[in-house]
């Protein structure tokens, strides 16, 4: 169902991350026929324009200018335009500033439409062949060494699959943080240039990803996937596994609560501990 951009509305415009044929037909409708696109780099977005024949103007904006421009473009959604951003790839409001301005829309009441587009973060975790069911985008890490070391420690029990976005000139450092906090053993996946003429994957451990890269100088923006930690396991016995469910259910929940958070803690079948708590004798006041 095609219709034409609604006035006073902000459409926030996917575009390719690399490859032009991964832009949408419905991006390209949009972006034609909406009255302003703010781009975060006009210049590179003038060429993506060009290419697809579309001559709507742009103004620019980005992280420098976000707090002046803001309310110019929020003057002229009042004022009935049609606005689109885009960023330089991907979606806007991911690793940029394009957040700023969704909030500024939904604070002012300003209705905004997503025009789903290529995104690398999802682009690489969907070739990786590690977890997709749970996962975690963290974005660009710390520039700073310390602030960057910090930051991996607090994620040093993340479960989930984590994503993250590498410059070249840094990504020798991260891997070596990464190895520092998390140790070199975890699998991780390399994606670089993604969609582009020299997209490449690669695979391994930490270790052997920075054994490869003192070989070979880094090209190209990367995406880092790296495992989750898997949780610990607790090896307990049946009576030590009634212990605990007795000691969480002392503290005011239910047997189905105690026997959730047990198997998050021991990574044994959430069923299973729930029927060992069902052979509990619970005093008349805890919870059943």
């Amino acid at each position: 169902m095609q219709t034409d951009p609604k006035p006073g509305t902000l459409y926030v415009v996917g575009t390719p991350i690399g490859n032009l044929e991964d832009m949408t037909f419905r991006a390209v409708r949009i972006l034609q026929t909406v009255d302003l696109i703010a781009a975060e780099d006009t210049r590179h977005t003038g060429k993506l324009l060009q290419h697809f024949q579309i001559k709507t103007p742009q103004v620019s904006y980005h992280e420098h200018n976000r707090n002046s421009r803001i309310p110019e473009i929020l003057e002229q959604l009042g004022n009935a335009k049609a606005i689109a951003l885009v960023s330089d790839a991907g979606m806007p409001g991911i690793s940029d500033p394009g957040y700023e301005l969704v909030k500024a829309c939904i604070e002012a009441n300003i209705p905004v439409v997503p025009i789903p587009g290529a995104s690398a973060a999802i682009t690489a975790l969907s070739a990786a062949g590690l977890p997709t069911e749970r996962f975690v985008f963290e974005g660009f890490l710390p520039a700073k060494t310390q602030q960057r070391q910090e930051h991996l420690e607090a994620l040093q029990t993340e479960s989930r699959t984590l994503i993250f976005y590498e410059s070249p000139h840094r990504l020798r450092e991260t891997l070596q943080d990464l190895a520092l906090v998390w140790g070199s053993d975890r699998q991780i996946v390399l994606g670089r240039e993604l969609t582009k003429l020299f997209e490449e994957f690669w695979r391994g451990t930490i270790a052997e990803a920075i054994a490869h890269y003192s070989q070979r100088e880094p090209q190209g923006e990367y995406t880092l996937v790296v495992a989750g930690n898997p949780p610990t396991q607790l090896l307990l016995t049946p009576e030590e596994l009634k212990a605990e469910l007795q000691q969480l259910i002392s503290q005011g929940i239910s047997r189905s609560q105690a026997s959730r958070q047990l198997a998050k803690m021991t990574s044994l079948p959430r069923r299973q501990l729930y029927q060992l708590a069902l052979s509990l004798v619970l005093s008349p006041e805890l919870p059943d």
